[in-house]
């Protein structure tokens, strides 16, 4: 038997049954989510023409989606179309990827223990492997800053609490940013003030924020949202503020409101469509469409949300 809910900072949520309020939200055990599986949309892969098992998916400003492969592909994916090509392949695991104004892709490669970045013409580079003293060990997912920083998550399996988040210049020199959320460093997104890096913490399990300060170094640490008996592992904000996290495991999608309600908004018991919803991006022309890369199959689905998401922040190339 599971519980489901949020503790959230300043708002005093907390579990304490099997069936509790969250804001004007209930989420219980057996309670129908708000939407039903079925408007989720199959947007490109699935046999016989498959994408290997993305677990990334971001939205690039050129109009295109883009997603990684266990093997190291790197997807470019046109959802009107609901057809992809396979850009480039590096060595190795491609988890969470983003895309600077000019199209480059920037590929975290955890085979490779390194940061890539991929052109548009599929020409591969290296922009960070760490800091002298600190290597990059399971780099799982970047995200722009309104600076043009790029943060990186490491997720860091050698213990519980070993994860940490590394900072790229404009210049592409690579700080140590945090470890103040080091319980399986995973996605990561910065609100619209670009004052806080939200950061999900897969073994808290649950969410955590970290204050940038205006030189683009850490501040305090907060938790806004736990999980339990959950693996939350995705995160992006909507235009009014809106977290959507995603669950690796159950297969579920959560909305947590700034009010700290929290809503249950798709999920699929039988893992056959979501099938462990790893990341997600609000895609096409109205960023309305909400992009899921299913890690445990071979497809990136769809699910058309009433609010747009907040545009993605596309810093200039790192280092050119």
């Amino acid at each position: 038997m599971h519980t489901y809910g949020s503790s959230l900072l300043g708002c005093g949520v907390k579990i304490v049954s099997i069936r509790v309020r969250l804001g004007t939200v209930f989420v219980a055990e057996g309670q129908m989510a708000l939407r039903p599986l079925s408007d989720v949309q199959f947007i490109v892969g699935g046999p016989p023409g498959t994408l290997d098992h993305p677990e990334g998916v971001t939205w690039g400003p050129d109009g295109f989606a883009y997603a990684g492969g266990e093997a190291g592909q790197i997807y470019r994916i046109d959802v009107e179309s609901k057809s992809f090509e396979e850009i480039a392949k590096l060595t190795g695991f491609v988890a969470g990827l983003c895309c600077d104004r000019e199209s480059n892709i920037y590929a975290c490669n955890i085979t490779e223990q390194r940061l890539y970045r991929v052109t548009a013409d599929g020409d591969v580079s290296e922009v960070s492997a760490g800091t002298d003293r600190v290597s990059m060990k399971v780099p799982n997912y970047p995200c722009f800053h309104p600076s043009g920083d790029l943060y990186v998550s490491d997720s860091e399996t050698g213990g519980e609490s070993s994860g940490c988040i590394f900072r790229v210049t404009r210049t592409g020199e690579t700080l140590f940013f945090s470890d103040a959320s080091p319980k399986f460093t995973n996605g990561l997104c910065v609100d619209r003030s670009g004052e806080w890096l939200y950061v999900v913490e897969s073994r808290l399990p649950g969410v955590s924020r970290i204050r940038i300060h205006d030189d683009g170094s850490a501040g305090e640490r907060q938790v806004v949202a736990t999980l339990p008996d959950q693996v939350p592992d995705g995160v992006q904000f909507d235009e009014e503020g809106v977290l959507y996290i995603t669950m690796y495991t159950p297969d579920r999608i959560y909305r947590l409101y700034p009010d700290g309600g929290l809503e249950l908004l798709v999920e699929d018991p039988t893992h056959e469509t979501l099938s462990s919803p790893t990341n997600i991006a609000f895609g096409g022309s109205d960023r309305r469409m909400l992009l899921i890369s299913s890690l445990g199959r071979w497809q990136i689905n769809g699910l058309r949300v009433e609010v747009a998401g907040l545009p993605l922040n596309y810093g200039e190339p790192i280092g050119d």
